[in-house]
């Protein structure tokens, strides 16, 4: 995830919301890949799959002034329940670029990991779907991403990483 700006222990300003204007300037798939293991060892039979989906989220300033690229990135693994033999492997990069004014810069970390990954999750989730039916397997719909939630945890593990990194040190307050 991008770096979060430094609000110095002051409490955020609040914002009226009708004064954030944001546009989405452009959408597209920046990178993808699909492997299809079952069809290449010509497995037979039913299988019961079990899919693991890993979500990481990156968010860019462009050089134009109040736009930002934000990146969703998916690894969707399916693999069969009882040999756990690889199935399927699909690797997206969705990008959105974004155009927002009347934000706090405070504010811009969370509303670029948080607002606009919400607008481009479900053309990222047709995307699964349609190339995961078109590779020969059942369409697989995702399920709702909670972007909140994942921030909170990026946030957690950082905090957790920076204490590993220095235990010497007293955290300050």
């Amino acid at each position: 995830m991008a770096d979060e700006p430094q609000t110095n222990g002051a409490a955020p300003a609040a914002v009226d919301p009708s004064k954030i204007k944001q546009k989405v300037l452009a959408q597209y798939i920046r990178d993808m890949s699909f492997e299809n293991v079952l069809a290449q060892k010509g497995h037979q039979g039913e299988l019961k799959p079990e899919i693991a989906v890993q979500v990481n989220l990156d968010a860019r300033k462009r050089p134009t002034e109040g736009q930002y690229e934000v990146i969703t990135k998916l690894k969707i693994t399916s693999k069969a329940k009882d040999s756990d033999n690889t199935l399927f492997l699909l690797e997206l990069e969705y990008s959105g670029i974004f155009e927002i004014s009347g934000l706090p810069d405070e504010q811009m970390h969370p509303y670029l990991l948080i607002e606009c990954p919400r607008l481009t999750f479900p053309f990222v989730r047709r995307i699964v779907s349609d190339v995961t039916r078109d590779g020969g397997f059942p369409p697989l719909n995702l399920d709702n991403i909670d972007f909140l939630a994942l921030y909170r945890s990026e946030l957690a593990r950082r905090v957790e990483s920076q204490k590993a990194a220095a235990p010497g040190e007293i955290p300050s307050t």
